[in-house]
């Protein structure tokens, strides 16, 4: 398996390969690379902080100033938490679970201000990240997050709410337009009762669910929440959906019909997300030249990617947080139910002069103002000029750590180690002007490339 390959596989699969790992794959073929990427990935580690203090409380029994300052509370160990996952996507050695759950994330997209509730969630994202599609969207349908996010527990017998059930088909199974308005009726009665209890598990209220007679995608009977699911997992459609959107996430924005048919006619026999996985990372058109470095890297991707390269550390971890808003990317809080688009919306003027300006920014002890995304209006070099930075970001990089890691590479290794995209002409004659002295500073001016940007 040649360097380039191995560095595609490993965009996309996690967040890119060290040094060590393109030494120990130099010489081995593809199967066992993507083997060694499973095997590595087979455990699930919960990522947990303390909550405590955050169980058994019925907030019904609490005045509003002590609910307030439970909910601020939650907030700060969400926070905590967002920072941890950060932590946990750096160094992970289950590297595919990991990025499964980020990709799982912004498809069962959900967010809440309960941190019980969004560490359950998150866990459950992970344990399910490379199992069974079926019991993944199961387990998902009775999670208090998700439960609260799309108004289930309004649902109920004489007064269902649809929200859920509207989604669990136009976002999460099928797709707009493979369903029909009675199908979302009759789809919110069988989800009526879904309930849980104060600690996140669940719970369902038999007396609000509608034991009624239902008819749905031509079928009819008692139907409850796990019935629907199994009827739209009878549909082909679902597989080609989920098919559709794993190809845009880990192989191309640009569907290939005849590649997601055939990962459809895999998916379809079985749901098994691991086997479908495995046969994209093996199969020869995942290595094709359009499928590599074509991918613009999400916000988390381009911070997690740098850190790979050179292990970097915030003195104050809420700056972990606030380079995120900045970047347009908040881990725990997506836009909207539908998520991040992704793509080319993670381009705009401001984003990127700042993503250009980063490496520096991180690695070269510059410094950025970190007010918020809407306070960030001028070009970059506008705003920095004008002396508003209040706060400043402070980053220390381990350049031990990446001198060790390149410490038998040329620097011909370490470009074709950051860089995985077709370089233009212009990039590739301003590199020539570059000096190539000190590995450090032309890592900077690499990750500080049009080029980095992409994988």
């Amino acid at each position: 398996m040649n360097t380039k390959h191995i560095l595609h596989l490993y965009a996309r699969a996690g967040f890119g390969a060290t040094q060590s790992d393109l030494e120990r794959f130099a010489d081995i073929n593809v199967t066992q690379v993507v083997e060694a990427l499973f095997d590595t990935s087979k455990a699930m580690k919960p990522l947990e902080v303390d909550v405590s203090e955050f169980k058994n409380i019925n907030r019904k029994d609490l005045d509003e100033e002590v609910i307030q300052e439970l909910r601020k509370k939650s907030r700060n160990k969400i926070k905590t938490f967002n920072i941890k996952w950060i932590e946990r996507l750096e160094s992970s050695q289950e590297m595919l679970r990991e990025k499964m759950t980020l990709f799982w994330a912004n498809h069962f997209v959900c967010k809440d201000d309960n941190i019980l509730f969004v560490q359950q969630y998150n866990n459950t994202l992970r344990a399910n990240a490379l199992g069974d599609f079926g019991d993944f969207i199961k387990a998902i349908s009775k999670e208090a997050a998700m439960i609260k996010y799309l108004n289930n527990k309004q649902n109920k017998k004489l007064r269902p709410n649809e929200n859920f059930a509207r989604e669990l088909m136009e976002l999460f199974m099928l797709g707009v337009g493979n369903y029909t308005e009675t199908d979302i009726k009759e789809s919110a009665r069988a989800f009526t009762g879904y309930n849980n209890d104060l600690n996140g598990n669940f719970k369902m209220r038999v007396f609000q669910h509608d034991n009624d007679e239902k008819v749905f995608f031509g079928k009819t009977g008692n139907f409850n929440g796990e019935d629907i699911i199994n009827i739209i997992l009878e549909q082909k459609q679902c597989a080609r959906f989920i098919c559709g959107k794993i190809y845009k996430y880990f192989v191309n924005e640009t569907i290939n019909k005849d590649d997601v048919e055939e990962l459809t006619v895999l998916f379809y026999k079985d749901y098994d997300i691991e086997n479908l996985m495995r046969y994209i990372f093996n199969s020869d058109w995942f290595y094709s030249e359009e499928n590599i470095g074509n991918k613009i890297k999400s916000p988390i991707e381009l911070l997690v990617g740098m850190n790979k390269i050179v292990p970097m550390t915030f003195k104050k971890q809420k700056d972990v947080f606030k380079v995120q808003k900045l970047l347009g990317q908040i881990l725990l809080n997506p836009p909207n139910v539908a998520g991040w688009k992704g793509g080319k919306n993670w381009i705009d003027s401001n984003t990127i002069m700042l993503r250009l300006k980063l490496p520096s920014i991180l690695l070269g002890n510059a410094q950025i103002s970190v007010k918020p995304k809407g306070e960030f209006e001028d070009t970059y070099e506008e705003f920095y000029a004008k002396g508003k930075r209040k706060k400043i970001l402070d980053v220390s990089a381990n350049w031990k750590a990446f001198e060790k890691q390149f410490q038998n590479a040329s620097i011909k290794n370490l470009r074709e180690q950051l860089i995985i995209a077709q370089l233009s002409d212009g990039t590739q004659t301003y590199l020539d002007t570059l000096s190539q002295s000190s590995k450090r500073e032309y890592c900077i001016q690499l990750m500080s490339l049009p080029e980095y940007q992409m994988c």
